[in-house]
This record gives structure tokens, sequence and C-alpha cells, in this order.
């Protein structure tokens, strides 16, 4: 656990105390060490500013992939996880197999056919190449499954069914109070998933007015190396350092939504 400790902290304390240094204060002093002038806030308002404010035009994309791909990934696992779970209708197995294979498969080896796929269709280097993608979860989608099959007793649904209750009113008032602890995880994982994706944006947009945070953070750190560019490290690291921000903010806020049990004593058994 120690060991787990330190290799997660360290890099992320090195991340926070060399935001606070100047570009030459970052090869001149230790790295977990503080420089001789405290320049977080220069750095976070030269970040914003640089190249005419594309920093900030870079979280709002990240913020729209992460809101409507990550978004639609985790209503549309739900509602097909829980449709799974609790309704019987033939091809169900073979339906189970397909889920269960796409799981099994990398999206870095879907990433080539997806770009010649979107190329023909004329949607690369648009939002959509990256949004589409994203909505389609195999993970959240088995996770959903299996969740619900032990969350959502079958008794309620027929109370519920008994009381005169359409499908959707159960769904909407019994079934996802049950599923949210499994509806958070995903969202969860699919707003970290959407929020680090690095491979799909960079081969899908040649525009930087439609990067994502990963792929223009990774053009500045690339400047260094092409003739005449600046280096501009200190930027890098600071605009790293506020993209984990709302990803942190994000998980404080929906942890309180991971409870359990909450059907616990409904059913008599």
């Amino acid at each position: 656990m120690v060991l787990g400790l330190l290799y997660t902290v360290v890099p992320l304390l090195w991340l926070l105390i060399s935001s606070t240094k100047t570009q030459a204060a970052l090869f001149s002093t230790f790295g977990l060490a503080f420089g001789g002038h405290f320049a977080l806030w220069d750095n976070v308002v030269e970040t914003f500013t640089y190249g005419h404010g594309e920093y900030g035009r870079w979280l709002l994309n990240t913020v729209l992939y992460v809101v409507v791909g990550a978004g639609g990934a985790t209503i549309l696992a739900t509602l097909a996880g829980y449709g799974l779970a609790r309704y019987n209708f033939r091809g169900k197995r073979v339906v189970f197999a397909v889920i269960i294979g796409a799981v099994a498969i990398p999206g870095t080896a879907l990433a080539v056919p997806t770009f010649l796929l979107f190329s023909a269709l004329g949607l690369t280097n648009t939002p959509f190449a990256v949004i589409i993608p994203s909505l389609v979860n195999p993970f959240g989608l088995y996770l959903i499954w299996t969740f619900a099959t032990e969350a959502v007793p079958l008794e309620l649904l027929e109370a519920a069914r008994i009381d005169g209750a359409g499908e959707l009113r159960i769904f909407r008032s019994v079934s996802l109070r049950l599923l949210m602890p499994g509806f958070v995880t995903v969202l969860l994982f699919s707003i970290v998933g959407s929020w680090n994706n690095y491979f799909l944006p960079l081969i899908m947009l040649s525009d930087p007015k439609w990067f994502p945070l990963t792929v223009g953070l990774n053009n500045w750190s690339a400047q260094a190396s092409n003739d005449g560019g600046d280096a501009i490290y200190n930027l890098v690291i600071t605009g790293s350092v506020v993209a984990v921000i709302p990803i942190v903010v994000i998980f404080l806020l929906l942890q309180r939504f991971w409870e359990n049990g909450l059907a616990a004593g409904s059913v008599k058994q």
C-alpha cells in the first residue's frame, strides 16, 4: 500500500511543485523543491493567454466532449444494461456474447477503422469524430448489466406493475434510484476516459481549434523540438495541473452517491 501511495502521490506532488516555478527554475532546482520565485499565478495567467487563449478553447472543447460523450455514453449504457438485466427477449445470449467481445477489444485496435469510416462520411476534423465513438461504452453497459441484476429485485418491479406504474415510470422512480451507485461509477469512468482521451482525437482532428486538452498540451510540449519553437514546459505543467482540478472536483461531488444496500429490506425473504 505504501509503494502504491508513493507511485501515485510523488508524480502529483512533483507536478504541483513544478507549476510554481519559472521556466528557468524547472531545470536549475531539484524537482521536489520549490524555486526561488513563486510563479504559480504568473504561470496560470500565461497559460490562459498564450497563443491567443487557445488553452481556454481546448478546455471548453474537453468539457464539450465530456458532457456530450461521457454523459451520453452513461445514459445509453444504463438504459441498455437495465433492459438486458431485467427483460427477456429473443437473441439475448447473442447480445451478451457481442458485448463481452466488444469489452475484450482494445480501443486502439478500432482507431484506424473508425478513422477510415468517419473519413468516408466526411466527419473527420469535427467534434462528431470524437463524440460519436465516445457514446459506445461496452464496459459501462456490462457493468450496469451485472449491477442491475443484483440491485433491482424483480419483486419490486412486479409490485410497481401491480400498482399500475408503466415501464418508463418504474425505471425513473424505482430502478434508477437503485442503480445510482452503478450509474455514478460508469459516469466517473466515462468522464475520466473522455477527459484523458488522447489517441482518438489525435488521429481524428487536425485543426487546433477542436483539440482537447490532451492533444493541445502535447503540441505545446513538442514545440521545443521544432526549429525556432518556444520551450514552454512551465505552461505545459501548469496546464496539466489545471486540467486535473475538474476531475478531482467531479469525483468529490459524486462520491456521496456511492451508496450500497438501498434495496435492503425492501423484499421479504
